[in-house]
């Protein structure tokens, strides 16, 4: 008989998030399940570890399902880090991130948290998964998602990945979803300013603003997928090598 498939769940919203939890359950289907989580909302943490303040995990329950479930006091990162060295005793067979209450397409992938803890799992040699529902609201509907997540880890789980490469899903905030795109990420950015503020105390502060701006036009994007009511999954890699400007770059005079 088949040993079921270890599966590493996290996230940066925070362990009791409905995204998580919606997450951990369609994962107690497909197999043993291990929580390691942030204990507060990590969001826009980006790939951050903790390194000058004390790091904290606890076992928890949470609800009655099978799996095992610790609290971190660290990022994202540091929860994949800690799970793969001090808390499970085998490598995962797959390591999934999310749900994130909110878009992680295009340049949002370099800031997020959650695509962060998928990149770390990559890195340790771990397929990996991060997941988003382009709704920030948490009462945000996940059911739609559960299926299409099933159906995408199990193929992870058969298929594998190749070394380096994570994948980012990105699902659209509907009922019904026309089908599934693997894209490319969007060329985009934030276009960003700074509110600034005063306090009581008259010390100045800063809040910050923008608006996102999708520059690209192509329809094989993962921001075309989404504004077109399509699952995006587009496969990150995290060497950042820009290998396509090397023969250049040996040209110049250095």
């Amino acid at each position: 008989m088949n040993k079921k498939p270890l599966i590493l769940v996290t996230n940066d919203d925070g362990i009791t998030a409905p995204g998580i939890r919606t997450l951990i359950a369609v994962m107690c289907e497909i197999g043993d399940v291990v929580v390691v989580a942030p204990d507060s909302p990590q969001s826009g943490m980006g790939h951050a570890v903790t390194i000058n303040e004390t790091l904290y995990c606890n076992e928890i329950t949470v609800d009655d399902g099978p799996q095992r479930e610790f609290k971190s006091s660290g990022t994202p990162a540091d929860c994949v880090k800690l799970a793969v060295s001090e808390i499970l005793d085998r490598k995962p067979d797959l390591c999934v991130s999310g749900i994130n209450h909110g878009s992680n397409s295009s340049i949002n992938v370099i800031y997020s948290g959650t695509m962060s803890a998928a990149v770390e799992a990559g890195v340790e040699g771990i397929p990996a998964i991060g997941f988003s529902l382009l709704d920030y609201s948490w009462n945000a509907d996940f059911e739609p998602l559960k299926e299409h997540i099933k159906k995408i880890a199990l193929n992870v789980l058969e298929q594998g990945l190749p070394d380096g490469v994570v994948l980012n899903v990105n699902f659209p905030k509907i009922k019904q979803f026309k089908g599934i795109k693997v894209c490319r990420q969007a060329r985009a950015n934030w276009v960003e300013e700074f509110d600034r503020r005063t306090n009581p105390q008259g010390r100045t502060y800063y809040w910050l603003t923008g608006k996102f701006v999708n520059m690209d036009k192509g329809e094989d994007t993962d921001e075309w997928a989404l504004a077109n009511n399509y699952i995006s999954i587009v496969p990150v890699q995290f060497d950042l090598t820009a290998h396509h400007f090397i023969h250049t770059l040996n040209n110049w005079n250095l």
